[in-house]
């Protein structure tokens, strides 16, 4: 019966989200909700009435507390988002000349630097414009700019690959290093997918130029391997891109003077942020000033918070200082970030307070034996596919971890398989398949006007779902394969 109590809310938010006719809001408060009432049950049964109001108390500020990390960036993502708006767009301007090599660097460069940088289908909204240059529209568009979430798990400066490492026992590095590992096969895959969406938009690639992708990539998994391995999980998807494009921009264009000082100015708040990210993470002596300077840290087991070295604080800084150059109406631009984000920042409380009840309540372990007891440790080959549904249905690396890392690791302990590997499976699944969520296709169709898009787009764009599927399936029989 126990068992059953702690199941109940798991499956009451996936049959929610399933549905399609409950957003993920809905779906979290109902999900908090059962799982409070679950806890209750569970809780008074094994320890007791008095244990309760403290594992209230407890749980509820430590899943708050957790979910601010995200929040914080949410909110100043949204907020360096809108500015650039109110600056003018950059992207949406007359069409260029459209080549192999220039939707190479939109579709794995361009789209996942902005997703990295603001998160939460920003990279999709200016994939769909960096398309629409090329002379990219309908279905073909929609599809390719699904490559925006390429590199989602350290999109929104990797906010959902901190919450699954927090609620792993990890640090956001550690988990970001074994996901950037697991990600090299699944970008590959990605890769050959590309080529033939490539060629139905009328961009056939031929061999010289596959090799020239083939390098490219290369190169950008070896970047964002090292980024995870000597700075900080929150650039590893931002500072590749950004230096790759830099780079891409001097080889391809082969700009004069006046080109390389209008393109800075077009891109001064992406350059801005991006040094000022990459010199407070990669710096020492800046690192160690602003690192502990006011660091807040309430639990020992989750990460400080330094209002000065966190990510909002530049994302805002520039923001601001952007909108004043362009003499915009500031007030304008709260009003719209509050519009925006408000709903992103209450499903990812939910999501995080209810993943917070499951570890501390032990309603995770309990879930955890139950599928040892049945399929003893070939119950880990579930972790794929629950990672899997949990990124289509949230349309978010945060709130999928949130809602299955507890769970997830819980068995991998249960089952004695390394749960460090076996979060990396359930965050690198978990994000990649974001790309395919309801949420993330809807607003695309949406924005490009296509009327019946999204059962056309899951006719021709379903393999995307196959190469995370595979990897994180490959990893789990390797896990299983050792003694």
């Amino acid at each position: 019966m126990t068992t059953v109590f702690a199941l109940l809310p798991l499956l009451l938010v996936l049959g929610l989200l399933a549905s399609g006719r409950a957003s993920a809001l809905v779906a979290g408060l109902a999900g908090l909700s059962a799982t409070l009432a679950a806890s209750a049950v569970i809780v008074t049964g094994q320890r007791g009435g008095d244990a309760l109001a403290g594992l209230f108390v407890h749980e509820t500020a430590a899943g708050s507390w957790l979910a601010w990390h995200v929040i914080a960036i949410i909110a100043s993502g949204m907020f360096f988002h809108r500015c650039q708006q109110a600056r003018g767009s950059v992207a949406t301007g007359g069409h260029v000349q459209a080549t192999p090599r220039r939707l190479w660097s939109v579709c794995f460069l361009l789209a996942p630097f902005a997703e990295s940088v603001t998160g939460f289908g920003v990279g999709y909204i200016i994939a769909l414009a960096a398309l629409r240059r090329l002379g990219i529209g309908g279905l073909s568009a929609l599809i390719l700019g699904l490559y925006s979430q390429s590199l989602v798990p350290w999109g929104a400066l990797a906010t959902g690959t901190t919450v699954g490492a927090t609620l792993a026992g990890l640090t956001p590095n550690q988990l970001g290093l074994s996901s950037a590992l697991l990600q090299a096969p699944i970008h590959a895959f990605y890769l050959v997918l590309y080529w033939r969406f490539a060629r139905e938009a009328g961009f056939a690639v031929e061999t010289k130029q596959k090799i020239d992708d083939i390098a490219w990539t290369i190169a950008l998994l070896g970047l964002v391997w090292l980024t995870n391995l000597y700075a900080d999980a929150e650039i590893a998807g931002a500072a590749p891109t950004a230096l790759l494009l830099a780079l891409r921009f001097w080889r391809d264009e082969r700009p004069d003077t006046t080109r390389l000082r209008a393109a800075l100015q077009a891109n001064a708040p992406y350059v801005a942020l991006t040094l000022a990210l990459c010199a407070t993470r990669l710096v020492p002596p800046l690192r160690d000033l602003l690192k502990p300077l006011g660091a807040m840290r309430p639990f020992d087991n989750q990460p400080a918070f330094a209002p000065l070295y966190a990510p909002g604080f530049w994302l805002i800084s520039i923001g601001v200082i952007t909108v004043w150059f362009a003499r915009a109406s500031l007030g304008r631009v709260l009003r719209e970030t509050g519009r925006g984000a408000w709903r992103s920042c209450a499903v990812t409380l939910l999501f995080v307070v209810m993943a917070q009840f499951y570890v501390g309540s032990g309603m995770a372990d309990t879930i955890a034996d139950a599928l040892r007891s049945v399929a003893g440790r070939g119950a880990a080959l579930s972790v794929p596919l629950f990672a899997a549904v949990g990124g289509f249905l949230t349309g978010g690396g945060s709130a999928a971890n949130a809602m299955l890392m507890p769970m997830v690791t819980a068995l991998a302990r249960a089952i004695a398989v390394d749960p460090a590997w076996i979060a990396a499976v359930q965050n690198s699944v978990c994000t990649n398949l974001t790309m395919l969520s309801p949420i993330r296709v809807s607003m695309g169709a949406a924005i490009l006007a296509l009327p019946a898009a999204e059962s056309m787009l899951y006719r021709r764009a379903w393999p995307l779902a196959l190469p995370s599927l595979l990897v994180g399936s490959a990893a789990v029989l390797v896990l299983l394969a050792q003694p």
